[in-house]
């Protein structure tokens, strides 16, 4: 077998294989034999059945089916070691009335090649690194949302501007028939507000759902209906009032600190404030630095110019799929997935040059820390190593989660990366600021 290349340009290439009819004979006959024995072809016995007989039936399909085993092996073999970084895969060049019985078989495939190009880190603009503080509004707010949580229901005969309610939502065209509790300072209707208050245990006071929430998934679950039906729903529903209560706020002492914190570990409201804020801004740093990951990598592929070999991708697109497209199909798929493909090349080329991989060890020490997390979750927050080592060493036993943890382990280590070598300039803002001026 003898494989050359010939170099269309920088980005396409044709590679030309001749196959000799010594590279297949010899297999293909012992195929055949082995067809002949178990043969059960009527008049003849098994076994007995003439070679000529068999070439004819199976000798053309066995001869087709070993020459395209010895081209995917050695394409793959010649691809290896030539050292050829190709996009796709190799496309077979159409061959019309191809002639399988001569004794040499000229094959040509086409190949896309992958671009050379450099990456500079140090973008020409800066790429904002946001820095979400907890302000002392936020601070505020989540303390008088554990006074709340924590604090204690105090019965009323009649219905408060503060007050939370139970009682039953019913439509019968809708089936909306759902005990729920309510609070009113959740409320976005004047409407309703106005309906409700002052109404006692018993009485029934009719809602509309259209803007009855200042946050629309609380109808939802008020109603007892799934999220895609409450969305748009406006109808009016029936409301009876079967309990008023009043929250009275749970006191900043020591009995509320250790029941939050663990013993001893806060003792002063500042001390719970510090808290708060600290653990805050620790939940934040995970959105904030998705947010650096998503805009590096928009800046780096805007920033790092190369060409493609498009019409050999829109080609292999067009035929590599379970069902072939159209060109225009094909040529939409490509531009759908272009900005996917030169990033998917611009993070290869950092992860080898900046010699970035992912070691056992740490895989699994990071396996261990994100069991760890979605241990606390359930309140489970001190768990034994022995434990942590059995849920592991199953987690690794899973080759989709170990690609998972791969690919995280990955973009932290990347992550890490560009806060160390990319051109960044840090901006502290509170929460509400980032959501506005990040996502707006």
């Amino acid at each position: 077998m003898n494989i050359t290349k010939e170099q269309i340009d920088d980005l396409n290439a044709v590679v030309k294989v001749a196959v000799s009819k010594e590279d297949y004979q010899d297999k293909v006959e012992k195929i055949l034999k082995d067809y002949r024995k178990q043969a059960n072809i009527p008049g003849f016995r098994k076994g007995q059945v003439p070679m000529g007989l068999i070439k004819k039936q199976y000798g053309k399909a066995v001869l087709v089916d070993e020459v395209n085993k010895l081209l995917q092996d050695n394409l793959n073999k010649y691809l290896t070691e030539e050292k050829l970084d190709v996009l796709g895969n190799p496309l077979p060049k159409q061959q019309d009335d191809f002639d399988w019985d001569k004794d040499s078989l000229d094959f040509e495939f086409e190949l896309g090649l992958a671009p050379s190009f450099d990456v500079n880190l140090k973008t020409k603009k800066a790429v904002t690194h946001y820095k979400i503080v907890a302000d002392k509004k936020m601070i505020k707010e989540q303390v008088e949302r554990i006074q709340k949580q924590y604090g204690k229901l105090i019965s009323k005969t009649e219905v408060g501007k503060s007050d939370e309610i139970t009682g039953l939502f019913a439509n019968e065209a809708e089936e909306i028939d759902h005990k729920a509790t309510i609070e009113m300072d959740k409320i976005k209707s004047k409407k309703a507000i106005d309906a409700l208050v002052g109404k006692k245990v018993g009485d029934t006071v009719t809602l509309s759902t259209k803007g009855l929430f200042k946050e629309d998934y609380l109808l939802s679950s008020a109603l007892g209906i799934a999220q895609d039906k409450a969305e748009g729903l406006k109808v009016d529903v029936t409301f009876t009032i079967e309990e008023i209560n009043e929250r009275e706020p749970a006191v900043l002492d020591q009995e509320l600190f250790d029941k939050l914190f663990g013993e001893g570990k806060v003792t002063s409201e500042q001390e719970m404030k510090d808290k708060i804020k600290e653990d805050s801004e620790k939940q934040f740093e995970q959105q904030s630095d998705q947010k650096l990951l998503n805009d590096i990598t928009e800046k780096l592929i805007d920033e790092t110019k190369f060409e493609l070999p498009s019409e050999f991708l829109k080609k292999w697109i067009q035929i590599s799929g379970e069902n072939p497209l159209t060109e225009d199909e094909a040529k939409e798929e490509f531009e759908k997935s272009e900005q996917g493909l030169r990033y998917q090349l611009i993070e290869g080329k950092i992860i080898q040059e900046n010699e970035l991989q992912v070691q056992f060890d740490e895989l699994k020490d990071f396996a261990k820390g994100f069991i760890k997390s979605q241990m606390a979750q359930y309140g489970h927050m001190d768990p034994k190593e022995e434990e942590l080592e059995s849920v592991a060493a199953r987690v690794m036993s899973n080759q989709d989660e170990v690609k998972r943890l791969s690919e995280q382990l990955m973009s932290q280590k990347l992550l890490d990366l560009y806060k160390e070598k990319a051109n960044l300039k840090v901006k502290e803002v509170p929460y509400d600021d980032f959501i506005k001026e990040a996502y707006s």
